[in-house]
C-alpha cells in the first residue's frame, strides 16, 4: 500500500540502478537535522532516540522518527497546534504598509 506521495513505498534496503537515492536521503537528512535542533532546543532530543533520515524504494527521502512515548507525542501535537495557531493569528493581523507604499509620489 502506498499513499500518492509515496511515503508509505517500502523503504530502500536493496538498491537499483538509475534510482536517485542519494538525493532523497540527503533531503531527509536535512530535515531530520533541523527537526533534531528543534528538539533538543526544547529538551525533548532523548524522546527522539530513533530519529533517523531514510529513503524509500522510489528514492524520496523519509523521516523515521521511530518509537516515542506518547507524552511526547502529546507534546509534539500540543507544539504544532500552538505554532498553526500563531500562524492564523499573524496573519489575520493588519500588515502595516511598507515605506515605498508611504510615499507620495514625485512630480517631475
Amino acid at each position: 500500500m502506498t499513499d500518492r506521495r509515496g511515503v508509505i513505498a517500502k523503504r530502500a534496503e536493496d538498491l537499483l540502478p538509475d534510482v536517485p537515492y542519494v538525493r532523497g536521503w540527503m533531503h531527509a537528512r536535512r530535515a531530520a537535522g533541523a527537526l533534531a535542533e528543534q528538539l533538543t532546543a526544547l529538551g525533548l532530543d532523548s524522546d527522539f532516540p530513533g530519529l533517523t533520515a531514510d529513503v524509500n524504494v522510489r528514492g524520496d527521502g523519509l523521516v523515521r522518527l521511530g518509537t516515542i512515548r506518547p507524552e511526547a507525542a502529546a507534546l509534539v501535537a500540543e507544539l504544532v497546534a500552538t505554532g498553526l495557531a500563531e500562524k492564523a493569528r499573524a496573519e489575520a493581523r493588519p500588515q502595516a504598509p511598507t515605506d515605498a507604499a508611504c510615499k507620495e509620489p514625485s512630480t517631475v
